[in-house]
């Protein structure tokens, strides 16, 4: 079992991470004026997808 195996089942793990990647989504868009804010969004979501956060879809045991 690899780290990011159990990242994706330790659910108090991926609530924190999304609370982080949420503040980072705001500081950088406050940082930018809103003038990315699509791109910062995308980013978010791809790395979220990859880290398996995806919040689409319901979460995982």
């Amino acid at each position: 079992m690899g780290i990011l195996d159990k990242f994706k089942s330790n659910k108090a793990a991926r609530d924190k991470a999304k609370q982080a990647s949420d503040a980072a989504e705001r500081k950088l868009n406050e940082r930018t004026g809103g003038k990315y804010e699509q791109h910062i969004d995308t980013g978010q979501q791809q790395a979220e997808r990859r880290l398996g956060m995806d919040r689409d879809r319901p979460d995982q045991p």
